[in-house]
């Protein structure tokens, strides 16, 4: 399939999704728009399967400038309330499709996450970093309110107080911060940054890719379901999980003592695992 303004590919299980709008910063076009909720398609079709972990970056030295600006300005006679609406629900649907996707999703952040692009961010599960990155909620700086799912996401993070001043301030949180504030899984030089989020992402290729999503499911919903919901989900779950062909393949080698299909620890040991926690985690 053709894109027109994100790359997509798939090599060994691991799908790739670039923001590819450099000269914009990869601000968030209705092409590109377009593009994502194609690529979610396929992700959403796949997971599990052929594809077991997503990276999500940008190009061009920078993640995502956020909201297109320059293309609100320009259709500012078009822009009714029902018109911003409508463009605003289709977000929540791309959003809900992507922090949902049933597969580990890492975020690779180098240069801006501003806007809308930092809520994007915050909607994979780990946002690895460059020592050059940095994260800002710019609405505030143009009278906006922050949208694409920060008021929710944000403060589970880092907790009412503190998401109250990165969104009323729209100040600057540079890499290692955001790191201190649990944005952030782990900092990584700019050239390495790559490097660290794919090896992080082939080493869940290994992983029960079906159980970690029904797991992901679940913890998704945590912070707003009661603890008897909760356990009714994990019931369902667990009972659908020991009905998988992992789960069998795995106690099997366990009671004939055989490696463990996934020890997180045991793979390249000589090695740092990518996204082990910068100094100032």
């Amino acid at each position: 399939m053709e894109f027109e303004q994100i790359r997509f590919e798939v090599s060994d299980e691991v799908a790739t999704l670039t923001l590819n709008r450099p000269e914009a910063r990869n601000a968030l076009s209705i092409p590109m728009r377009r593009d994502l909720d194609a690529a979610l398609a396929i992700l959403k079709a796949e997971a599990g399967t052929t594809i077991k972990a997503l990276v999500l970056t940008g190009a061009g030295g920078a993640f995502c400038a956020g909201g297109d600006v320059k293309a609100m300005h320009e259709r500012r006679g078009e822009n009714s309330t029902y018109a911003s609406r409508g463009r605003l629900r289709e977000a929540h649907n791309r959003l809900t499709d992507l922090m949902n996707l049933e597969m580990p999703v890492i975020v690779a952040v180098d240069g801006a996450a501003a806007g809308a692009g930092f809520n994007l961010a915050l909607a994979g599960d780990f946002i690895l970093a460059s020592d050059r990155a940095f994260f800002i909620q710019s609405f505030v700086r143009i009278g906006l309110v922050p949208d694409w799912n920060g008021l929710f996401l944000l403060p589970r993070l880092v907790g009412l107080q503190r998401a109250k001043e990165i969104m009323f301030t729209g100040r600057r949180i540079r890499a290692e911060e955001a790191c201190r504030l649990g944005i952030v899984h782990s900092v990584h030089p700019q050239a390495q940054l790559m490097g660290a989020a794919m090896a992080m992402a082939r080493r869940f290729c290994r992983a029960p890719t079906n159980a970690i999503g029904l797991s992901k499911n679940i913890l998704n919903q945590s912070f707003h379901l009661d603890a008897r919901t909760i356990l009714e989900l994990e019931a369902y779950a667990q009972a659908t999980a020991r009905g998988g062909e992992y789960h069998r393949a795995a106690v099997e080698r366990f009671v004939t003592r055989q490696p463990s299909l996934f020890d997180w620890d045991a793979m390249d040991k000589d090695q740092p695992v990518a996204g082990d926690p910068s100094p100032g985690q």
